[in-house]
């Protein structure tokens, strides 16, 4: 593919950079349809994405819906046609903003502002339409012939709320149609196994108007299956030698300073109180454990004997996020986390670390995500002091000292600048959903920095105090995003040990209704979540809802299986298994349950 670049040079395009290329053209393609139906329209950012491309656009009084997206896609089509050049230009700084005021394009002019004094500045032509960028771009509009906008939303100019919502227009384009195609089939595909549609379709969670955005209801089965996720991370937290605590949701302002929170993560917590006001008492509501959990430490004065220890909790906890970032279960503003702490002597930390990460590879493992996530080592960006504790010093020693454990350990990761925590570098747990967006799941944060501040000290063997390092972990991470991810991977179809009710009996007719509830009873006494469907609906009708609701196995109890004292076995998807003794259907159950079986 043909590319021209912003001196004007027409080359071929690296093939590993094409479809950035033309993606985004395809945006300035799109910006110039827009500026043609709304005139008064204004421009801010417009990049390629690794699904597409978007523009954010100020239309004034305008407010865009998805059905106007027909008419941009038409009249992107027209442009495409009429094979307008694509022509580069480079301006002096005052020509620039000049050309920018006299089109109208303020926040041009302002991103202008933001550029290095001896940055060039260059525009791209195509007809009527101008706009500034780097490049390189496509030669001709009609090389773009693959396209389609797919969404509309909201986003703040300069990503700050505090600045006006612009109208975010997306798309995607591909090199041909069929590519095109494939790629609209996929979308299809995710959106059907959207945790936000499988589980509100199955009854796992729902969300209320009046109790607020990123606050979730989590109805009895999505409970269910978050309990037992609880039980599963804490009883084998228990046998990894971890310490269950229970600690308060808020504390006093006193706290978050001491630990640095109140001067580096105010925005993102609920304050209780004006924070301000310096003659009351001012709460939070917590946004993570860490300050808390060490007062368990501090209880009383501690021996090298006593590290490491292990601290695990249940954790709820509170974030102000921006409504723009809310999704379903996957982004909430009070979310459940098995979150946990290790004090340890220095000589322990490569060791603690090593059980953190194997302990969250065997979670990952147990509930069916091991194949999805990525490794993220997570450092400082020393241009933005304000926003860390500690000196380079400090900072150089800690991401060292982390690299040399994963490179010991043999661990793949990526590193990623500016995603440390304000105390400490980290590994993120990284996976996507079905949209192809990326979020953490799974933390693992070494901290040299927070003990000190906290005057957290142990004897060691030497009989000196000594400050010791801490490990800032989760196991599984945040149940409500793990149930979400969970949702999509299995489109509802929860593994059997994970499925909020595991078997539904069902009789045939009401005349066998006592037999299907005495199956029913001895699953119970057999610890099987089980229920009896003996409504006055046919059989069918009955196994079609059953297998609709996911649910894993369905006993179907008939004369003939009375009288051989048998159950007929059907597995959800349809697959009949035939008859077997109760005592053997039990026996498949459980092995089943308690080997955290799942089908691939």
């Amino acid at each position: 593919m043909k590319v021209i670049y912003n001196n004007g040079t027409v080359d071929q395009c690296p093939e590993a950079e094409e479809l950035e290329v033309l993606r985004h053209s395809a945006a300035h393609i799109m910006a110039q349809a827009v500026k043609r139906l709304y005139p008064q329209a204004k421009f801010a950012y417009g990049p390629a994405t690794e699904k597409g491309f978007y523009y954010d656009v100020d239309l004034g009084d305008v407010k865009l819906v998805d059905s106007d997206l027909a008419a941009i896609e038409a009249e992107m089509k027209k442009i495409t046609k009429e094979n307008l050049p694509i022509k580069p230009e480079i301006l002096p700084r005052d020509e620039a903003i000049k050309l920018m005021e006299s089109e109208g394009e303020v926040y041009k002019v302002e991103h202008i502002a933001d550029l290095a004094d001896n940055e060039p500045i260059s525009f791209y032509r195509q007809g009527e339409y101008i706009d500034m960028c780097r490049g390189p771009h496509i030669t001709y509009t009609k090389a773009l012939k693959a396209f389609k906008l797919t969404s509309i939303s909201g986003a703040y100019w300069k990503n700050d709320s505090n600045n006006k919502m612009l109208t975010r227009i997306y798309g995607t384009a591909f090199a041909t149609q069929p590519e095109l195609d494939e790629y609209l089939k996929a979308v299809e595909e995710a959106k059907m196994r959207d945790h936000n549609k499988i589980g509100r379709e199955l009854e796992y969670f729902t969300t209320v108007e009046s109790i607020g955005q990123g606050l979730p209801i989590m109805l009895p089965k999505g409970a269910r299956t978050i309990q037992l996720l609880q039980r599963f991370v804490e009883d084998e937290e228990q046998r990894r030698g971890y310490l269950l605590t229970k600690t308060p949701l808020m504390a006093k302002r006193d706290l978050y300073r001491i630990s640095g929170h109140w001067d580096h993560y105010l925005d993102g917590m609920f304050v209780l109180g004006d924070p301000n006001d310096e003659e009351k008492e001012c709460f939070a509501l917590r946004p993570m454990t860490c300050p808390f959990q060490y007062q368990v430490f501090l209880n009383k004065m501690r021996s090298y004997r006593d590290l490491p220890m292990r601290l695990g909790e249940t954790s709820t906890l509170f974030r102000n996020e921006d409504s723009g970032e809310m999704h379903g279960l996957i982004r909430v503003r009070q979310f459940t986390i098995s979150e946990g702490h290790l004090i340890l002597r220095p000589e322990q930390l490569e060791d603690e670390f090593r059980g953190c990460l194997e302990l969250a590879n065997y979670m990952l493992k147990a509930v069916g995500l091991d194949e999805d996530v990525s490794y993220r080592f997570s450092q400082w960006d020393p241009e933005r002091k304000d926003k860390y504790e500690g000196t380079p010093e400090q900072w150089d020693e800690a991401q060292t000292l982390m690299g040399k454990i994963l490179d010991n350990l043999g661990l793949k990761y990526s590193i990623g600048i500016d995603e440390a925590a304000f105390y400490g570098p980290k590994l993120d747990i990284q996976i996507k959903n079905v949209h192809g967006k990326e979020d953490t799941l799974i933390t693992i944060q070494i901290d040299m920095l927070l003990a000190k501040k906290f005057g957290m000290e142990y004897v060691d063997v030497d009989g000196e105090k000594k400050i010791p390092y801490i490990i800032h972990r989760t196991s599984l991470g945040c149940y409500e995003r793990t149930l979400a991810l969970l949702l999509e991977k299995f489109a509802g179809a929860m593994p059997m040990w994970l499925a909020p009710e595991q078997v539904r009996v069902i009789p045939i007719s009401e005349r066998l209704r006592d037999e299907a509830m005495a199956v029913t009873d001895s699953l119970k006494a057999a610890g099987i979540k089980v229920t009896c469907d003996d409504r006055n609906e046919k059989m069918g009708y009955r196994i079609r809802e059953a297998q609709l609701e996911k649910i894993p196995y369905m006993l179907i109890v008939g004369d003939k299986e009375v009288e051989t004292n048998t159950v007929s076995v059907r597995k959800r998807g349809g697959v009949d298994l035939g008859s077997m003794t109760l005592d053997e259907f039990i026996a498949k159950a459980k092995e089943e349950i308690e080997t955290l079986h799942i089908d691939k």
